[in-house]
């Protein structure tokens, strides 16, 4: 059976090239229909890659360095060595002082093994020592700068240079939100303003809405949340509702501008929080009892108290990250009288992390809250000014506990003076895959477009320590 093809008419040719064209276009409509709608909804709740074992984190960052030798990390070469020059057997060392050509200076801590892990840990840290057996420490982290501005952003950031993510807003990106009535990612400061400032929960190059929210440290946390009792809740919204068309329609052409794009979702999440925020930071809900687990009732303690209680409240309302300085300014940075500095910050911070950790595990949620603790770097073994010790970031202590983790474990060594990590190091960047990798995440998937180059949060490197995991 033969078949004969039909000449094609001019007209059928022009008919059927736009039912063609037509197509395409109605595909691209519905392409850009979908992509205005996730732009239109950043915080939309997202999948993890595989399943995650921690839904919230709690980052206690010590800022200005804590002492891992006086603190997770006994070294007895010290005191065989006080008083001498550091051996030349461990090379030339440029601290952020100068070369290194003060002598070793041993600790005045009071070790002891803890739990049934047997964990050292020194007498600075009484009450957090009791939940060694929940806890991997990581003995040999590392990191690059050697100042503190370069050195809190990377613990932040991966990069000692501003102008990336911090770890909350990848988290944030990656994830969404839990709770759309409260911010995603939240910074509580208990002292001064951190070093280098905001650029420590900024959103970077991502879209600005998943920057961090800075909860005030004195007074109410979150301002302006209850309108004038004048305003009802319809002309309130009435009002951000005229507010957000005009705001739209001035930003239809400016697609780039996330800085508009944020405060509208903003003023939106302001709206929400009207209602949900007041109850999330009302501490006064909590019993005497809860209040005084966290130190509460000690003026010492009661500072980082009230922020690590706070922290439990949001993450137990769905705050996916939620990061706390203890000594923000650099208060841990102990360059002369350690014993001094370090006494006070150990004193200050002990009790309400304990609590902390106490409070979690019995209310359920230390199974998938991800606590961590650590600074930017940590201290030398020769000593600064007679008394004191100066950056380290060749090798330093941080540890993880809940969300998943292996407790009573020690994963990394320094060497027999504590200067470097020297074996199963963990670099910042590894640090930050593994918390990753607890909620659920691939950090070589989390990626932005930027300037043509597919970002990531650990940019090139970073492995999750696999170990550190049930």
């Amino acid at each position: 059976m033969s078949h004969k093809r039909q000449p094609v008419s001019r007209r059928d040719f022009l008919q059927n090239s736009g039912s063609g064209l037509g197509a395409i276009a109605l595909s691209a409509m519905l392409s850009a229909e979908s992509v205005a709608g996730a732009v239109a909804d950043p915080l939309k709740p997202k999948k993890p890659h595989f399943k995650a074992t921690a839904k919230s984190v709690i980052f206690l960052f010590m800022e200005g360095g804590p002492s891992h030798l006086d603190l997770f990390d006994p070294k007895p070469a010290l005191d065989k060595l006080a008083g001498q020059p550091m051996p030349a057997s461990f090379g030339k060392v440029i601290t952020a002082m100068g070369t290194s050509n003060n002598t070793i200076m041993p600790t005045k801590r009071a070790w002891k093994q803890h739990g049934q892990s047997g964990i050292w840990v020194s007498d600075w840290y009484p009450e957090i020592a009791k939940h060694v057996d929940e806890m991997s420490v990581f003995r040999a982290c590392w990191a690059d700068g050697l100042n503190h501005v370069g050195s809190v952003c990377q613990m932040n950031t991966c990069s000692i240079l501003a102008g990336r993510p911090a770890l909350g807003a990848w988290i944030t990106y990656g994830l969404g939100s839990a709770n759309r009535n409260l911010p995603t990612f939240v910074v509580l400061t208990d002292a001064a303003e951190v070093v280098g400032g905001p650029k420590n929960w900024s959103a970077g190059f991502l879209p600005a809405t998943y920057q961090g929210t800075l909860l005030r440290n004195q007074g109410a946390p979150i301002l302006d949340l209850v309108p004038p009792e004048s305003i009802g809740d319809n002309q309130q919204r009435a009002r951000l509702d005229l507010l957000k068309t005009l705001n739209e329609h001035f930003s239809a052409d400016k697609a780039e501008d996330t800085e508009l794009e944020a405060r509208i979702n903003a003023y939106e999440l302001a709206y929400r929080m009207q209602a949900a925020g007041p109850e999330a930071v009302d501490l006064t809900k909590e019993t005497e009892a809860t209040k005084k687990l966290y130190g509460m009732d000690i003026e010492d303690t009661a500072k980082f108290g009230t922020n690590c209680l706070m922290a439990r409240r949001l993450v137990e309302r769905g705050v996916r990250f939620v990061e706390l300085y203890s000594g923000s300014g650099s208060g841990w940075d102990a360059h002369s009288n350690i014993e001094g500095n370090h006494s006070k910050l150990c004193h200050a911070s002990d009790a309400p992390i304990a609590g902390l950790l106490t409070d979690l595990k019995a209310r359920g949620l230390l199974d998938e809250t991800l606590v961590v603790w650590g600074g930017e770097f940590g201290r030398t073994p020769f000593n600064e000014k007679g008394d004191g010790r100066d950056h380290n970031p060749w090798g330093f202590t941080m540890w993880m506990a809940g969300g998943g983790i292996k407790g009573g474990q020690v994963i990394g060594t320094t060497d027999e003076i504590g200067l470097r990590g020297i074996d199963k190091r963990a670099h910042v960047t590894d640090i930050h895959a593994t918390i990753l990798h607890a909620l659920g995440l691939d950090h070589r998937s989390v990626t932005y477009l930027h300037n043509g180059r597919a970002e990531r949060p650990t940019i090139v490197t970073g492995e999750a320590v696999r170990e550190a995991f049930v």
